[in-house]
């Protein structure tokens, strides 16, 4: 096997406080085991990256680095925290990717809402790097769970809409405006609704810490 370039992974990870996370969740679940469910997630993602074994893990926190499932992960699985910073998900993408391409040659980022991917996902977006300057993993609602990267380009998250089924579609015509080489691997599933959550029960069974 190849050796692996220099690379980190950034985990974009809501803080797991009732009432603050999974809040379209909460009308079935309740705020108490809404923010439960956050906590499994942020779990699961960072055992995920650690599996990879690609390099170090940040926690990119918010809304701080001090909720106590933050603290365990730097004690218990030496993950380095940061606070996330912008006013939305593609400014805060930003600055993470900004940090972490002044240490490393490449980055991963992910979110916590995709309990499906797994490790041989992470490194296969990285080997897939040495012929693109991106790689997506898509959502199968329109969104994406996985961006691997080695290029940092504020332009490429303008004029998204985040949050929207339209965000992959339209990072794929920024992509083409700003003539930029990208891959994009099979789509996944994340866990925002209910109908989510009841394809993730048994997954997170199983992965439980």
């Amino acid at each position: 096997m190849p050796e692996l370039p220099s690379c980190s992974v950034a985990i974009m990870a809501k803080a797991p406080i009732p009432g603050y996370c999974k809040t379209r969740l909460i009308p079935q679940l309740g705020a108490d085991n809404a923010a439960r469910l956050q906590q499994r997630l942020i779990q699961r993602t960072l055992k995920t990256a650690m599996a990879a074994e690609i390099g170090p893990v940040t926690l990119y926190c918010t809304p701080d680095c001090g909720h106590g499932v933050f603290k365990r992960a730097r004690w218990s699985r030496g993950a380095r925290l940061r606070r996330q910073f912008g006013a939305n998900l593609g400014q805060r993408m930003l600055t993470a990717i900004r940090h972490e391409l002044k240490q490393h040659r490449r980055v991963v980022i992910l979110g916590t809402d995709c309990p499906a991917l797994e490790a041989a996902d992470i490194r296969n977006a990285l080997y897939s790097l040495d012929h693109v300057e991106h790689v997506f993993k898509p959502a199968e609602d329109g969104g994406y769970v996985m961006l691997a990267t080695r290029r940092y380009e504020p332009a490429l998250f303008r004029h998204i809409h985040w949050g929207t089924a339209g965000v992959m579609r339209q990072t794929r015509h920024r992509l083409k405006l700003l003539g930029h080489r990208w891959e994009e691997s099979a789509p996944s599933w994340d866990l925002d609704e209910w109908p989510d959550y009841l394809r993730a029960k048994e997954l997170l069974r199983r992965h439980s810490p």
